[in-house]
């Protein structure tokens, strides 16, 4: 009887073991298998992030040869023999008088900042055909420019104002690259404008320039805001200054020939304002067109000096693209 006691409580004892090491077995094989899932997902995560690396990296390396070839290409440009010389920079307009500027030079514009109505003097840049098919989508973020000195705008300004964030280079040229889309959200590029004519006769102003870069080749474009006798006051608590009129002026080429034409447009307040008497929209865009003398004696700028005087001051009379 005591050999089988003994025998019995050997046994048990082994089978107490052998439990045991079942569970430690069944512990370390949990533990190996979660080890297995956190590095999984730390894998897949360093994946992604390589991912998104490499694509920025490809990104960044596109737009800086862009910017390379933008810069480069004004200074000895040729299509089959047509196309004449261009001055570089052909679009930056020189000013007159003694107005506060800074001049800020973005991926896909470059515009004059005056701090003191925190609106931009002018806004000045090339538009390509290619640049024009680009195809990255609008982003709608807008911020403070990090490069500009002295106040800015910002969204509270405009906040229930009545007002428009008004482009003046317009985030649909930009589309080429995400770096020239984001800085065209840039507040150094918009003023308040007119609900109706942003989304009416001034966007269509826009997409016939796009069409007209397209059809060309290129086109030079420099527009910004009039401020005369300052109707609507400023905006917000940074006093943003609203303007009374916008302007736009295009150059191009065709078969080695320059043609240029000047627009302006009125900005009235709300429809509903009591002072609102000029139609900001459903008009056609010939009814805007003005000679680029006529914008140059309003806003002080002179447009498109480089070319040759003879050249500049023929296309300067014109009240025809073509």
């Amino acid at each position: 009887m005591k050999k089988f006691k003994r025998i019995l409580y050997a046994v048990l004892v082994i089978v107490a073991v052998a439990v045991y090491f079942a569970e430690e077995l069944s512990h370390i094989l949990q533990d190996v298998e979660q080890e297995k899932k956190e590095m999984s997902k730390t894998v897949s995560k360093l994946q992604k992030e390589a991912s998104k690396t490499a694509k920025k990296v490809a990104e960044n390396a596109k737009e800086a040869a862009q910017e390379v070839g933008k810069q480069v290409k004004g200074k000895a440009q040729k299509k089959s023999g047509t196309k004449r010389d261009v001055p570089a920079q052909l679009e930056i307009p020189a000013m007159k008088g003694k107005t506060a500027s800074q001049i800020i030079e973005y991926t896909g514009h470059t515009l004059s900042y005056n701090s003191r109505t925190r609106l931009p003097n002018w806004v000045a840049y090339e538009l390509t055909r290619k640049e024009a098919q680009g195809e990255n989508p609008r982003k709608d973020k807008f911020a403070r420019c990090p490069q500009a000195q002295g106040p800015q705008a910002d969204k509270e300004d405009y906040r229930n104002s009545g007002w428009d964030r008004g482009h003046m280079a317009p985030a649909g040229d930009m589309k080429w690259s995400t770096r020239a889309m984001d800085e065209s959200y840039y507040f150094t590029n918009i003023c308040p404008q007119n609900h109706e004519l942003n989304t009416g006769d001034w966007k269509e102003l826009e997409e016939k320039c796009r069409y007209w870069a397209e059809k060309f080749g290129s086109l030079h474009i420099v527009c910004g805001p009039i401020i005369t006798d300052n109707t609507h006051g400023t905006l917000g608590e940074n006093k943003v200054v609203i303007p009374d009129k916008f302007f736009k002026v295009l150059l191009t080429q065709k078969e080695g020939e320059w043609h240029g034409v000047g627009f302006i447009f009125h900005n009235p307040p709300k429809r509903e304002s009591r002072i609102s008497t000029k139609p900001p929209v459903n008009r056609p865009l010939e009814s805007y067109i003005v000679t680029i003398d006529e914008v140059e004696a309003i806003t002080g700028l002179d447009f498109f000096h480089k070319l040759p005087d003879s050249i500049e001051n023929s296309v300067e009379q014109q009240t025809r693209l073509l």
